[in-house]
């Protein structure tokens, strides 16, 4: 944490080269965090620059009483649900198995063969997972993101998305209820 502060406060002083190991250092994370909220590589890698170039326009700005990956994140949050806000008359689509992060040692190492129709269960699993997140309101669907997915604590939550915990546990619950509603039954099928 202390080499942290101290690529930030030369940083503050105009040098880049401390800036870039500050996105070193936070760009995976602030790329998930976006990847999760909007299901999309491309429009995740324009959050991920969107957020570091505003953080870089903003680090007068910027008072320390959170950790700098707390107001890193609550950019990319606030930036992924504009974008979500302004593609939902668009149609939605799945996520492409192609786009998820894959290790690369598990390329190379051999794994059982899946038994006959158990690809296809996965792949029809993940579609109605995302058509039942994508139904979500942006709030909603970056409550149950960053709960269930990041693992964060309410106080993250509300930290992050500048709101109250109380609003948090509130979303939480009715994106959780909504999802059960819509995701009835496919624990059955599957």
């Amino acid at each position: 944490m202390d080499h942290e502060k101290e690529l930030l406060d030369r940083a503050r002083r105009g040098d880049t080269g401390a800036f870039d190991e500050i996105i070193t250092l936070h760009r995976q994370r602030v790329y998930a965090l976006a990847f999760q909220i909007l299901r999309n590589s491309d429009d995740a890698m324009d959050v991920a620059q969107e957020t570091f170039l505003k953080a870089w326009r903003s680090l007068a700005k910027f008072d320390g009483r959170h950790p700098l990956g707390t107001w890193l994140h609550r950019i990319a949050t606030n930036a992924s649900i504009d974008i979500v806000r302004r593609r939902q008359n668009r149609p939605q689509c799945a996520i492409d198995d192609a786009e998820l992060a894959v290790d690369a040692a598990s390329r190379t190492t051999p794994s059982a063969p899946e038994l006959p129709g158990v690809g296809m269960d996965r792949r029809d699993l993940r579609i109605r997972l995302d058509e039942a997140l994508a139904a979500l309101s942006p709030e909603h669907r970056t409550v149950i993101i960053l709960r269930e997915v990041e693992e964060l604590s309410y106080e993250e939550i509300a930290t992050r998305m500048n709101t109250s915990t109380g609003t948090v546990m509130s979303r939480l619950y009715y994106a959780r209820r909504y999802l059960q509603t819509l995701l009835k039954g496919t624990h059955d099928e599957f």
